[in-house]
């Protein structure tokens, strides 16, 4: 009895122990003080959804859910993330061609509206447009129309990737047919389905070659692109389109921001589209929206790396206050010590690692807007939110730890919210930021504070505030964006090791 009691006593005093030494964060929070607007987060529906949108109907549903959802179930759990835009693949036609088009990959082809004879299919893309209803249906409202490939009519070699990448695949007598094809899309969309594209984006990722059939895409010339944005632009105006040009989306953020070694006609794209000194400079058109874009990929890692791209993005913002910065685009494509792009992202691993990104592009580059690459995917790769058999009529499917990761941003920091200022010890540091707590805030515009924070770390912290906290939710190896705690009217709360939380405050 007397060992009992021993182990008993020694167990309590090592519990408390443990407990009085957990590490504590102050944060301090300054509400008043506000940065960037937060417009949306989002995904694309490349290039599932032109099969999985043909699935049957309860399981497209239930996928479409997990998307756009934010009702919950009966349980009280979410249904879904919320996110609050939604980007639609306008397919060059490479389907259609078959194998003639010269892309392996099925899946990786895009059916297109256009026919051979200058007349429109609607009736194409029905797997997508599906989606683009189901979500419309659940509250989005903001929809953006991007294009890897102009149509296959228009291009050069009849294919919807280049053949030498050494220029835009668009024939220049074509630029103006491109500018109709785009209006007609947005004009179709608006009156036959009530869907209206806020954005068209008509050059993805402009600076890779895209000649080697893997994927429908366009390689694009600093100056071909200002010559094609002008064109467009005067067609779009001269039929009272309100839909806005997003331009350009750099498939790396550095070549917003600087000149590349061997791509200097592809690069520096904020000075040379947005000074207006420059023989380019495109920012006065009337469609030209007043940001900029960039995908994140491959400026992740080191982490000094990942902070020195993000702070050239945040000097651009402060020498042009007109403009914002969106990142539209990201999956995991990179090899590093700490993270690998091949095989499923299912666990907390890939979504501790994306998290880490989104509190660097949304706190460091102050982005207004972060969209993930692929909403659903059939492939063994760190792509997407949701993974499902590469089977075209029906199959299974499973969400992932990163899907409820993002979800602690999109269901919670809603269209128009503000970041605002919040000051913790070492929150800049690199260290920090490559091993630590991570915080950030956020004022909705109904004065809702969201507090996000990812814990990288193995262990527990406490965050004290000077506020109190109404509701915790969390996402760990055990829980999908869960509501943990509820009333909880307190103003410490500790944070589980290797999680994602939201705090309402």
């Amino acid at each position: 009895m007397k060992n009992k009691a021993v182990i008993l006593f020694l167990f309590l005093s090592g519990f408390l122990f443990s407990q009085s030494n957990i590490e504590q964060i102050n944060v301090e929070l300054h509400p008043d003080v506000e940065f960037q607007t937060i417009h949306n987060f989002g995904a694309s529906d490349a290039w599932s959804a032109q099969f999985v949108g043909k699935w049957p109907l309860e399981k497209k549903e239930a996928m479409a859910d997990l998307l756009f959802s934010t009702e919950k179930n009966a349980d009280g759990t979410f249904k879904g993330i919320g996110l609050t835009t939604w980007r639609f693949n306008i397919g060059g036609g490479s389907a259609e061609q078959g194998e003639e088009s010269s892309i392996k990959d099925e899946w990786r082809r895009a059916e297109g509206f256009l026919n051979n004879d200058g007349s429109y299919n609607w009736k194409r893309q029905l797997g997508q447009q599906w989606f683009l209803t189901a979500a419309k249906e659940r509250g989005v409202s903001s929809f953006i129309g991007f294009v890897n490939s102009p149509p296959v009519q228009f291009t050069k070699n009849h294919k919807a990737f280049s053949s030498d990448g050494l220029s835009t695949n668009l024939k220049r007598n074509n630029y103006a047919n491109y500018g109709v094809f785009l209006k007609d899309v947005v004009t179709h969309f608006k009156d036959s389905l009530d869907i209206n594209f806020k954005y068209i984006s008509p050059f993805n990722e402009p600076q890779w070659d895209w000649k080697n059939g893997k994927q429908e895409g366009s390689p694009w010339n600093n100056d071909e692109l200002s010559t094609a944005t002008k064109i467009i632009d005067s067609v779009f105006v001269k039929h009272h389109l309100a839909t806005k040009l997003e331009v350009s989306e750099a498939g790396q953020i550095d070549y917003l921001t600087s000149i590349k070694k061997g791509k200097e006609n592809r690069s520096n794209q904020v000075e040379v589209f947005f000074n207006p000194s420059s023989e380019l400079y495109i920012g006065d058109l009337e469609t030209v929206s007043p940001k900029f874009a960039g995908h994140s990929y491959f400026t992740t890692w080191d982490i000094s790396k990942l902070k020195r791209k993000r702070e050239e993005i945040k000097e651009k913002l402060i020498k042009y206050p007109n403009l914002e910065y969106w990142m539209t685009e990201y999956c995991i494509l990179e090899n590093n010590t700490e993270i690998r792009g091949r095989g499923k992202g299912l666990h907390m691993k890939t979504a501790l690692y994306v998290a880490r990104l989104i509190h660097a592009d949304l706190t460091i580059a102050n982005a207004s807007s972060w969209q993930w690459w692929l909403a659903m995917t059939p492939y063994k790769y760190k792509d997407g939110l949701i993974y499902h058999d590469k089977n075209k009529e029906d199959g299974t499917f499973e969400s992932s730890k990163l899907l409820w990761g993002l979800g602690n941003y999109s269901r919670f920091i809603r269209p128009e919210a503000k970041r605002i200022k919040i000051e913790y010890k070492d929150k800049n540091s690199l260290e920090n930021l490559e091993k630590g707590v991570l915080v950030s805030a956020y004022k909705n515009i109904d004065n809702t504070i969201v507090v996000v924070v990812v814990n990288q770390k193995e262990e527990a912290v406490k965050l004290s505030f000077k506020s109190i906290i109404k509701q915790l939710y969390v996402t760990d190896k055990d829980f999908d964006l869960k509501l943990i705690k509820g009333n909880i009217g307190e103003k410490d709360i500790e944070i589980s090791g290797k999680s994602i939380n939201t705090l309402i405050l």
